[in-house]
């Protein structure tokens, strides 16, 4: 790794609130006139010969972790959970008859909240209904997340039995304070455990999700949360930033805010854990994830083929995404929708016979230009503005005012300009959305508190 440019007034100057940029317009941008008759409209027409995404929500724990910004709720009865997989068969029925044929998918992600939160037969359930509805390819990536404090021998064997081929484990720290703190006891030996079930099973995608701005957490912490991961022999890692927005998520004011490392401890934690990794023997991926050198997403890194979406870094290239379940983000070729943010409205749309779509934006040319821009920044550090306006449609911008604004974070070393060409250093990877954050033309705009650059 190179020298870090990361001085405390470079931090104090450029710790700002921007956003994740798993989108581009954002979703604070999405608004009601996106409707479920134009999301109909919009899967109607898409091209029957294009592989598609799905992406299945499910919005229950069994119990609240205090970091957590996801879209969930503590249940104690298996009833609400038992009536939201009746809702989401639905679904994936309603949006199956608004598409122009039996679509082939090449990338299915069960996300949460805790997917594993359903029984085994009704994980297998709803992979039937999927399997009736598309045409799931034989390579396609299944991929789900797993809370390792509650998953059974069970579970594994339908998730395999259902064509899972990769798993993320959520650990975030192995340090018993820091899991006291944050509401998630989870010991190094019961991931173990869990990691060693899925093998047996065939699931050999391994993914790790690690987390570093918590609560008590400490250089020295965060390097032995490291060293315990290792151990796993994971192919993936992702290391999340912790993001402090208890005016979204009220829980989050439950944790010590004078226990949260501060910008500086926080730059020192996460170039720690990158350090490890890399000496380890993994590639950097973006600015959160790693991998092995073998990796399907190291591969699509070097190849410029690496894409973002609502599930981070990723290597899916399918033209759709098609989101189902409470909150549920999708993607298609016109744009963005949204499901209704709240379980009881999402059941009335799709029990009603409706899509549940209640919010959205459609893709403006610019939208589309600058959401290249900031993709291929996030992705591969490097972007030539002249080539992606080159291959706009209708008039592309000049970038005058941007260039003015790239030319001051050039002179702080954020970022290379060489004509139209912008690369980020690699010691100025982790104010990477500051940079993209010049191409926002809605940042500013929304009313919002976005999470921390750093």
């Amino acid at each position: 790794m190179q020298a870090s440019i990361m001085t405390p007034e470079l931090i104090a100057r450029y710790d700002q609130r921007v956003p994740r940029y798993t989108s581009y317009p954002t979703a604070p941008h999405f608004k009601p006139d996106v409707t479920a008759e134009t999301y109909a409209s919009w899967l109607a027409e898409l091209e029957p010969g294009k592989p598609l995404s799905l992406y299945l929500h499910v919005p229950f724990c069994a119990e609240l972790c205090l970091y957590c910004g996801c879209n969930t709720a503590v249940t104690r009865s298996y009833t609400a959970v038992a009536a939201y997989v009746e809702c989401l068969e639905r679904e994936i029925e309603l949006v199956a008859r608004h598409l122009p044929g039996r679509m082939a998918v090449t990338h299915i992600h069960w996300g949460g909240g805790t997917p594993t939160i359903l029984s085994p037969g009704d994980l297998l359930r709803i992979s039937r209904t999927l399997g009736l509805a598309f045409d799931i390819r034989p390579e396609a990536e299944i991929a789900v997340e797993i809370d390792p404090r509650t998953i059974t021998p069970e579970h594994v064997q339908a998730l395999a039995a259902a064509g899972l081929n990769r798993a993320s484990l959520g650990v975030q720290d192995f340090d018993p304070k820091v899991q006291e703190t944050i509401r998630r006891i989870q010991s190094f030996e019961q991931t173990a455990q869990v990691a060693a079930w899925l093998r047996q099973a065939g699931v050999n995608g391994l993914n790790l999700d690690l987390m570093y701005g918590l609560p008590f957490q400490s250089v020295e912490s965060v390097r032995r949360s490291v060293e315990l991961a290792l151990r796993l022999d994971p192919d993936r890692i992702a290391l999340f930033g912790y993001a402090h927005v208890p005016w979204m998520k009220r829980h989050q004011a439950l944790l010590p805010e004078a226990a949260l490392p501060d910008a500086v401890a926080r730059v020192e934690q996460r170039e720690a854990a990158a350090h490890a990794f890399i000496e380890a023997g993994y590639v950097q991926i973006g600015i959160d994830h790693f991998a092995k050198p073998d990796d399907a997403m190291t591969i699509r890194q070097q190849d410029g083929r690496l894409h973002r979406n609502f599930q981070g870094y990723t290597t899916d290239e399918a033209v759709a995404l098609i989101g189902f379940g409470t909150s549920a983000i999708g993607s298609v070729p016109q744009g963005y929708v949204q499901n209704a943010p709240t379980t009881p409205s999402y059941r009335e749309a799709v029990l009603g016979g409706q899509l549940p779509v209640v919010r959205g934006v459609a893709l403006t040319e610019d939208d589309r230009l600058r959401r290249t821009i900031i993709e291929r920044l996030m992705c591969d550090f490097s972007v030539d503005l002249q080539d992606v306006a080159s291959n706009a449609r209708g008039e592309a911008p000049n970038f005058r005012h941007e260039i003015e604004v790239i030319d001051e974070l050039a002179a702080d070393g954020l970022v290379v300009r060489d004509g139209l060409t912008l690369t980020i250093p690699d010691e100025g990877r982790a104010l990477v959305r500051n940079v993209c954050s010049v191409f926002d033309r809605y940042l500013g705009n929304d009313g919002q508190r976005h999470s921390s650059a750093l």
